[in-house]
């Protein structure tokens, strides 16, 4: 089991997004995900959500709402559990990150983005500004193989 957080730092009705595409070995290259990254030892979600986003951008977060918990099962390896997160105030200068590209894309323009198949579940929650919410993701390989949101499954279609 491990623990990492995610968070979409929004402006100006736009993400700041990273496209994964510096490291090699990397499950998520080529994709497009927010900020944020694994805990370190007895860290609270708070304390890594901040580090992890100041390491990736150079901001240091002000403002931000935890919005869901998000369990990934990827193949056999054990669950992650994502705590998602929003901001939208900040402090600092935005820098060039050693994990990809970062980029501001207006948020309507997101869905055409190369996402993983249940970071647009995801997303379709923050825009629908859903209360805090619990998704299951099940992925084999590249492929989401089942979804399922509070407790109760979604469909999945290929």
């Amino acid at each position: 089991m491990r623990n990492t957080t995610l968070c979409y730092l929004e402006r100006d009705g736009a993400y700041l997004m990273l496209h994964r595409v510096k490291k090699a070995r990397d499950v998520n290259h080529g994709k497009w995900i927010g900020v944020g990254g694994k805990f370190e030892r007895q860290e609270s979600p708070e304390e890594c959500l901040i580090r992890e986003v100041c390491e990736e951008t150079g901001l240091t977060l002000t403002r931000w709402r935890c919005r869901g918990i998000v369990t990934f099962l990827y193949n056999d390896d054990d669950a992650e559990y994502m705590h998602l997160y929003t901001a939208d105030r900040w402090e600092g200068t935005l820098r060039d990150c050693d994990e990809g590209d970062l980029r501001w894309v207006p948020i309507d323009q997101v869905p055409a983005l190369n996402l993983w198949r249940g970071d647009r579940i995801f997303l379709d929650l923050l825009a629908r500004d859903v209360p805090f919410f619990s998704l299951k993701l099940t992925y084999r390989g590249d492929d989401l193989v089942a979804a399922a949101l509070d407790g109760a499954p979604l469909e999945v279609t290929p």
